[in-house]
């Protein structure tokens, strides 16, 4: 997939706020507040500030659509973890991101993972929901320019004492450098194409 084109639609708490959907499916990205999912949206479109980056974690409170080339839709979900607000504030987020993953849109779900972290229980938790709910989605590793060829190895051996996976079945990220944003965007055109197709 070339993106030519992205452009910030709309915030949104309720499903009622949502855009309409266009195309058969949008592609959301959740993770852990600091797991860089404003820098991979920002990489991926070319778009340096289309998404607000910050170095507090914990700044995307709400749903944030972005229109890609006019034909789908990206989506920043709030993170999870990390931020220091009050547990109330939390529940809301956490409220926002539920219903969001539980309306009936189409969706692929990007789950960030920071490859130099081993998963937190929220993120396992995430996982396994999307599992339950039969959500389909794909692991992208984040802050691999953080770590050697070396570590790379060392830190996924750790990671799947936690998690099950397969290093081919997973993506590879890093917003500083552009590394993996190929490898991205060649899965999400792929799938576009598989989901028009079905």
């Amino acid at each position: 997939m070339i993106i030519k084109k992205a452009d910030f639609v709309k915030s949104a708490v309720y499903e009622r706020d949502y855009p309409e959907e266009i195309n058969k499916v949008e592609f959301a990205f959740v993770g852990r507040s600091n797991v860089g999912k404003s820098s991979l949206i920002n990489s991926l479109t070319g778009r340096r500030k289309l998404a607000k980056t910050s170095k507090t974690p914990g700044r995307t409170q709400l749903i944030n659509y972005f229109k890609v080339n006019n034909e789908v839709y990206f989506v920043d979900l709030p993170g999870y973890g990390f931020a220091k607000v009050p547990k109330e504030m939390k529940q809301e987020w956490g409220q926002t991101m539920e219903r969001y993953l539980a309306s009936p849109r189409h969706k692929l779900v990007f789950v960030l993972l920071d490859i130099r972290r081993v998963p937190s229980g929220e993120d396992i938790d995430m996982l396994h929901w999307l599992d339950h709910f039969d959500i389909p989605f794909k692991i992208i590793f984040t802050k691999m320019d953080k770590v050697s060829n070396n570590e790379k190895f060392k830190c996924l051996k750790a990671i799947k004492t936690k998690i099950d996976f397969t290093n081919d079945d997973v993506l590879f990220h890093s917003s500083l450098s552009n590394s993996g944003k190929d490898e991205v965007l060649e899965f999400i055109g792929e799938y576009l194409e598989e989901v028009q197709e079905g």
